[in-house]
């Protein structure tokens, strides 16, 4: 960033503003440790809040004080005294070997441990496995480098400031960077009008549940036994959707790594009490690789009665044959989608740097039909402008702070239903032809703002205007409403190009295949989708000239 905030304490101003806000929203749910670290922080020296915030804010607990060089700070080791004294920070703590490597450089080890000859110029993992012979035990790191010159802390309370981080952000993946992104400019969230009383966390169980179930999610990534890890996954409140999504998906997660370990019993076990999405298809996949044919016919059965989504009914077809013939069953006709018209070019291979889907492009552009490679881009994006409202509006739970990037609610089973009525009103806009106006004056007003379906670098003016003109209004809502259908699944999939004929006022998608690259599952039911519909779509095979 090459940008400058004026403000040298912005960081600490930030921090303070998440621990107030958790303390007007959360109090009720904080444990006395972190009620206590509210009330008590405020009252530290300000450089020592600013250090303790930097340590926070930067990778690992152990720092040195020579890299903890801060002119707005001054002093490290002035500042560390009163974190000392408050018990959030440990001046000189007891360092492990492996600790005492991630902290030292290659001069330094040479130093500490008197290497020479082959040890000296050996890389400093090799270093480390040597010294590991020798070095026993934790020792302070006065201790272990007597000449430092430098002093070393260990930061305590960073596990309590992820957890203050959790409560007021709802998640893990977002940081104290939100902050800085926004106040740059970087980032821009809509405004969104929610009441005080507004929080991602109904109860502490909710935030002990997802601190367990991340926990569980690190030992997994670690590689430790993912049966074990699912006996231990916490059973979240029946009336917490959110979560219990959270761990259906890690079962379903730990169910596939039983698949690639060939524990075919184990993986079907935790597909069978798994909701998550693609559990169902994965469990007749392992019964049939188990070679339990019969079971995996009657699953079959059950799910095309009632399939979950197009990926399943999709995945079912595929495997009906064949479970039908393992079994001597009759072979019933083959599902025959919508016949899609097929483009195939054989073309030089560009001297200059190329992708497929840019050759096809410039290949099919004409003055009187330009050609766009738009992908998912432009049909998310056309939805999003027009649904802005019904996609932001302040339903209760789907937004808590003011760093969302979408409703928190977004995939949720109940998502188009608690906002009915306002994606009713976005769609009948485009029953009476008021849609352009609505999606203009959006492109205008909301452009840069975060949203989950606008890719703002992909559209302008000129790409919008075509759309409007040349889509017709029919066709939109028949994507807008696969959309809303399956928001997860269906915002992938859509056809590489869009061509348009504004003289004529048409337009034609063509998805780009390449030599040995075949069309993806959604793709396909994109495809098929938009070809049972009437929609022009077309597939371009593209070869190389010998």
């Amino acid at each position: 960033m090459n940008q400058v905030l004026e403000n040298p304490f912005y960081y600490l101003e930030n921090f303070h503003q998440v621990l107030h806000w958790i303390g007007e929203r959360y109090s009720d749910l904080l444990t006395d440790e972190e009620a206590q670290f509210l009330a008590r922080f405020p009252s530290v020296p300000r450089p020592s809040r600013a250090l303790f915030v930097r340590m926070v804010m930067r990778k690992g607990e152990l720092f040195r004080a020579s890299r903890l060089n801060y002119p707005e700070i001054g002093c490290s080791i002035a500042a560390v005294g009163p974190l000392v004294e408050q018990g959030w920070v440990v001046q000189d703590p007891e360092l492990s070997l492996d600790e005492l490597f991630d902290l030292l450089q290659k001069p330094e080890i040479t130093r500490v441990f008197a290497l020479s000859g082959a040890e000296r110029g050996a890389r400093k993992a090799d270093q480390l496995a040597a010294l590991r012979e020798r070095h026993e035990g934790s020792h302070r790191f006065t201790s272990w480098y007597a000449d430092a010159g430098d002093q070393v802390y260990h930061i305590l309370s960073k596990p309590l400031c992820d957890r203050l981080r959790l409560i007021f952000f709802g998640n893990f993946h977002q940081d104290w960077s939100e902050f800085v992104l926004s106040n740059l400019g970087i980032y821009r969230y809509e405004k969104v009008e929610f009441s005080p009383a507004a929080r991602g966390f109904r109860s502490r169980r909710d935030i002990d549940d997802y601190l367990a179930l991340h926990a569980c999610r690190e030992r997994f990534a670690e590689g430790e036994d993912p049966l074990q890890l699912a006996r231990e996954l916490p059973v979240p409140a029946d009336d917490n959707e959110w979560l219990h999504s959270r761990r259906q998906k890690m079962l379903f997660q730990f169910g596939l790594q039983l698949e690639k370990l060939g524990n075919w019993a184990a993986a079907f076990d935790l597909y069978e009490q798994c909701a998550y999405p693609g559990a169902r298809a994965r469990a007749i996949r392992v019964l049939e690789k188990d070679e339990r044919i019969g079971l995996a016919y009657e699953w079959l059965q059950r799910a095309q009665a009632a399939p979950e989504s197009e990926a399943e009914r999709q995945q079912l077809l595929r495997m009906a044959p064949r479970l039908r013939r393992k079994l001597g069953h009759m072979r019933e006709p083959a599902h025959k989608p919508t016949p899609v018209e097929r483009i195939d070019l054989v073309l030089p291979m560009p001297a200059e740097e190329w992708w497929v889907e840019g050759v096809v492009r410039d290949h099919l552009w004409q003055d009187e039909a330009p050609c766009f490679y738009v992908e998912n881009a432009l049909a998310n994006s056309l939805f999003g402008l027009l649904c802005w409202d019904a996609v932001f509006a302040a339903i209760p739970g789907a937004f808590f702070h003011p760093f969302h990037h979408g409703p928190a609610d977004l995939h949720s089973a109940d998502f188009q239903r608690r906002r009915a009525s306002l994606f009713q009103a976005c769609f009948e806009r485009l029953d009476d032809g008021s849609y352009r106006d609505a999606i203009r004056v959006n492109f205008a007003a909301k452009a840069g703002l975060q949203s989950p379906f606008v890719y703002w670098d992909a559209i302008d003016e000129e790409l919008l205007g075509l759309a409007l003109d040349c889509i017709p209004a029919a066709h939109l809502k028949l994507w807008f409403e696969r959309i809303l259908l399956d928001i997860k699944a269906n915002r992938s999939g859509f056809p590489d190009l869009i061509r348009f004929w504004p003289a004529e006022q048409r337009y034609q998608m063509v998805e780009v295949k390449g030599p040995g690259d075949r069309l993806q599952d959604n793709q396909l039911r994109w495809i098929d989708y938009c070809a049972e519909h009437g929609m022009p779509v077309s597939v371009c095979y593209l070869a190389w000239q010998e």
